[in-house]
């Protein structure tokens, strides 16, 4: 099995984007002992503000009729109507956007990314130009541009509104209440996960995910992998699919934290971390903080074979977040992988407290 380089990784995002794509935005300190720091609780003010700041510059540099398109009411139903699929889609895409407003639309994306995720994003995009080749599309089927940016509501530091970006194998969703933010449902695939031909022959973009899966499963002994392994057969996708709300039917099944010796969940930890350090570092820290509020409740679950070339698919489960991951369709070619936040996904918890402060303050 590969393991992930993690040094040459990081050493790669930085020699991509320089100095820093977006300032503020360091390496990752998720240790916090399960005490909550400031911004973990709700985020910390940087990453809304950011937000808004690189919203407002891509709107203000779009016509009326790319504004049109790429812009709907807060509490338009299109908000929630995600999906990861190739599909008819809302928003106004890359390839409809001149040079100048592309650039804009990708500092949007980086505002609500880390260096690493706005990495995966775009590898992701650019897989498109890899399955035009190896289908033979000649129309607008695979199209690396056919990814679309909308904005809900009035992008302010004060208000509330939301944004997203979506395409092929990504959809990253982002809330923002009076300068918090909430981010999900947060979707990354890769199709091929591994590109076996041409001259990008090697890649894998979502290689952590992959094997940090696998580590986490082989540090298991035979027992626990009983446990742990829910199913012989592979699901045949994410179960939760594109739903608005997370949610799977009874109670949590696999091995739980609880039954892990230290090294075991030091390895599930590191997974988490993983899907945690995809956006910026406040979001990242309140992700973590997600995980040592669970303590040891923390369920892992495993289906279909555990050696690489397996179908293969698992899940980590705490009250508050799942994280699911798949390798299932073409031979094991092609990856899914979500974070769905339990109660906040789309804003939830988020604007539930919002509005209950906005009536306690107009009751007086």
């Amino acid at each position: 099995m590969r393991q992930v380089k993690r040094r040459s990784f990081l050493g790669l995002s930085a020699a991509i984007l320089g100095e820093g794509l977006i300032a503020g935005k360091t390496g990752h300190s998720f240790e916090t002992g399960g005490q909550s720091t400031a911004g973990s609780v709700h985020h910390h003010v940087q990453a809304a503000s950011m937000m808004t700041e690189t919203a407002n510059r891509f709107l203000a540099a779009l016509s009326p009729e790319q504004r049109a398109k790429a812009t709907f009411g807060f509490n338009d139903d299109e908000r929630m109507n995600w999906h990861f699929i190739p599909k008819v889609r809302q928003g106004l895409t890359l390839g409809e956007m001149t040079p100048y407003q592309r650039h804009l639309a990708n500092a949007l994306l980086a505002a609500g990314l880390s260096q690493t995720g706005y990495i995966k994003a775009v590898t992701i995009m650019s897989l498109e130009d890899v399955l035009k080749t190896l289908e033979n599309d000649k129309g607008d089927v695979r199209n690396p541009e056919k990814y679309h940016f909308t904005v809900f509501g009035t992008p302010s530091d004060t208000g509330t509104w939301g944004w997203r970006v979506e395409g092929h194998h990504l959809s990253q969703n982002y809330t923002v209440a009076n300068g918090q933010v909430v981010d999900g449902p947060s979707f990354f695939g890769a199709n091929p996960s591994e590109v076996r031909l041409g001259p990008r022959r090697g890649l894998r973009t979502l290689a952590g995910e992959d094997d940090l899966g696998f580590e986490v499963i082989h540090a298991l002994d035979e027992a626990q992998q009983k446990i742990a392994i829910v199913d012989p057969k592979a699901y045949s996708d994410i179960l939760t699919s594109a739903s608005r709300k997370a949610a799977l039917q009874g109670q949590p099944s696999g091995l739980q934290a609880a039954k892990m010796n230290g090294r075991q969940f030091d390895a599930l930890r590191a997974l988490v971390e993983l899907y945690a350090s995809n956006v910026p570092d406040d979001l990242a820290a309140r992700r973590m903080d997600q995980l040592n509020k669970a303590g040891r409740n923390v369920y892992f679950a495993w289906a279909g074979g555990i050696k690489p070339g397996d179908l293969r698919y698992y899940r980590i489960q705490t009250p508050s977040f799942l994280i699911e991951f798949d390798d299932t369709q073409d031979n094991a070619n092609h990856i899914h992988s979500v974070w769905r936040d339990l109660s906040g996904d789309f804003g939830g918890d988020l604007l539930r407290a919002h509005y209950e402060t906005s009536h306690r303050n107009e009751k007086g």
